[in-house]
């Protein structure tokens, strides 16, 4: 009778609890539903739209939710991936732009996340300091129809390379670079548009 009475009282519980979170989620995915795109504030993003259970997780739009958003662009935030063409790791590093940071040992570069996240920032910082002019002469700007912010042109830079970037804003848009995959430099500029990043420091000789 004892341990017929445990039963029902943790049967109880547990419906309880299913309820409390079921009212949650209800709770959020309504909230989330009454604020159209144009009410939420241009410091927040949506950054990962089926984490839980089809309800949305807001991040600060800063340079963390940048680093991310491209990362789940680029490998879906994994670290060991390794595409078809040989990119590597979470933001799928080319190993020649992994050599300028004197990373050679690619095995040990796809086991180390610490190293992944540490060479990120110092590609920002150098793209950074190679675009410093164009960042200066276009950001505000808008180029066949979007929008160019700094953040658009790092993501565009990691895409591409900063010189390909170049060409394609002193062209005014005409020259465009398109990876194997289809993935254009136009389309990271309106994907990864303002981003706060202003705390990455234009850096010449960065390192890991």
């Amino acid at each position: 009778m004892r341990s017929q009475n445990r039963n029902i009282f943790f049967i109880k519980n547990k419906f309880i609890l299913f309820g409390i979170v079921l009212i949650f989620i209800s709770a959020t995915t309504i909230d989330n539903k009454k604020v159209s795109t144009k009410e939420i504030s241009k410091t927040r993003i949506i950054a990962f739209p089926k984490l839980i259970d089809n309800s949305l997780l807001y991040l600060p739009k800063d340079f963390m939710a940048f680093k991310e958003a491209v990362a789940f662009k680029e490998s879906q935030g994994k670290y060991r991936v390794v595409n078809t063409l040989g990119y590597l790791g979470k933001y799928q590093f080319g190993r020649t732009t992994l050599e300028r940071f004197r990373i050679y040992n690619t095995q040990h570069f796809l086991n180390n996340p610490e190293l992944q996240e540490k060479a990120f920032v110092a590609l920002c910082k150098v793209n950074k300091w190679i675009l410093r002019k164009d960042i200066k002469r276009s950001v505000g700007k808008t180029i066949n129809g979007i929008k160019i912010t700094e953040s658009g042109i790092l993501a565009a830079a990691h895409l591409s390379g900063a010189g390909n970037v170049k060409k394609f804003l002193r062209s005014g848009g005409t020259e465009c670079f398109s990876d194997a995959y289809g993935a254009t430099i136009q389309s990271y500029l309106k994907k990864f548009e303002g981003y706060n990043v202003s705390n990455i420091i234009a850096d010449k000789k960065a390192r890991v």
